[in-house]
């Protein structure tokens, strides 16, 4: 994945040609931007927009309107906490406090560090193993403040200072 300032007008056009003949095939292509980049820059759209036949306001509508895609840059790791009543009755809302609370952000926020981006979700088909949380795409059941605080630590990036 490309960092925020690592993406070209090439990468997505590279996107585009190799989906825009499929049916379809705007949320292919948003998709595999997104994975490309790591969320679908303001520059893309026009460029998806034209070579799809579309207008720009099209495209950004089908953007705004499915909340999987981004239009900002987020943290090495992106933190969806489950918002349904299975995780709720489980201590969901406790357990979403103290993840805020740890991470310094309100959802859709990014930790100082870039090293964390918080999402809600709205059920990860977990709900046996409540509350749950997804760290990109691993699914963490039984999760409490004390097994986030160690999760959080483990993934945590440390810079070394080497002399």
């Amino acid at each position: 994945m490309a960092y925020a300032s690592d993406w070209t007008p090439d990468m997505v056009r590279a996107e585009v040609d190799a989906l825009k003949h499929k049916p379809g095939a705007l949320l292919p292509i948003l998709h595999a931007v997104q994975n490309r980049i790591g969320y679908i820059p303001e520059g893309a759209v026009a460029i998806i927009a034209e070579a799809l036949q579309q207008t720009r306001a099209e495209v950004h509508g089908v953007i705004s309107f499915y909340h999987h895609f981004r239009t900002h840059p987020v943290g090495s790791k992106v933190i969806h906490v489950c918002r349904a009543e299975a995780c709720q009755a489980m201590g969901g809302r406790m357990l979403e406090a103290h993840i805020k609370d740890r991470l310094g952000v309100d959802y859709h926020g990014t930790s100082a560090d870039n090293e964390f981006t918080l999402e809600p979700v709205y059920c990860l088909g977990n709900c046996a193993c409540a509350p749950s949380i997804r760290v990109n795409d691993d699914i963490h059941g039984r999760m409490t403040p004390q097994k986030f605080d160690r999760l959080a630590d483990k993934l945590t990036t440390s810079a070394l200072d080497i002399r």
